[in-house]
């Protein structure tokens, strides 16, 4: 009950400091949106690295996850009533926030219920996320500024070039490879090849995912991709 208290009040802790400080820096310069959407995306994601080491224990991990949704859901709701709420959070639409929160908590939970709960393997919890996470805001802020050869299909929703979908792989590769690195170094040679590849897969998937459901079918499709390609070359 203690680590899990420790480990929850961490998480708060991470959420108020990050949130509070973006909210301020916000006030003081002027941040241009989608730079201050993906600040705000990157928070979200680095929450894991909290919920992977405040805790020893995955199912630990895996509730504090629940709670915080239980508990930071109804305040959002509640934060919706109150105005410039969405400008001040660049909500695309009314509730994106409160969505976003779902959908990135419970695939938390499952990422970590499977690489961590099932597999014993804890690092691939976070480089899914990152492989996701990074790479998506690469794709967003180089895809928006430098975007010029757009890829077009009727699979394809939306304006996305190649640009973005080249920074969302050079991104999603190196966070990977260097997830991998570190968790066992003497693989080096073997995780370039994997790292790319899922990388590879990450970029494709977000390319066709529509919805904005690439929250789930990227982390997802590179936890995958990971657990089948490690036991091929990662011995």
């Amino acid at each position: 009950m203690n680590e899990f208290i420790v480990g929850f009040v961490g998480l708060l802790v991470y959420f108020f400091v990050c949130a509070t400080g973006a909210l301020i820096l916000r006030k003081m310069v002027i941040v241009p949106t989608e730079i201050f959407r993906k600040t705000l995306h990157i928070i979200l994601l680095g929450s894991i690295f909290v919920l992977t080491y405040a805790f020893n224990q995955w199912i630990l991990s895996v509730i504090a996850s629940i709670v915080f949704m239980i508990i930071v859901y109804p305040i959002l709701m509640f934060a919706e009533n109150i105005p410039g709420y969405s400008q001040l959070l660049t909500e695309r639409k009314k509730g994106e926030i409160k969505k976003s929160l779902v959908v990135v908590f419970s695939m938390f939970a499952a990422l970590i219920f499977v690489c961590w709960g099932m597999l014993n393997e804890k690092y691939l919890v976070i480089a899914s996320v990152l492989a996701w996470g990074f790479g998506d805001a690469a794709a967003a802020l180089i895809g928006k500024r430098y975007g010029r050869n757009y890829i077009e299909g009727k699979l394809v929703e939306g304006r996305k070039s190649l640009e973005g979908t080249l920074a969302m792989f050079i991104v999603s590769f190196v966070a990977v490879l260097i997830v991998l690195y570190m968790n066992e170094p003497q693989q080096f040679y073997s995780y370039v090849p994997i790292s790319a590849i899922t990388a590879g897969v990450c970029a494709v998937v977000e390319l066709y995912t529509k919805g904005g459901m690439d929250t789930l079918t990227c982390p997802f499709s590179a936890a995958l991709t990971m657990i089948l390609l490690i036991r091929l070359w990662g011995g």
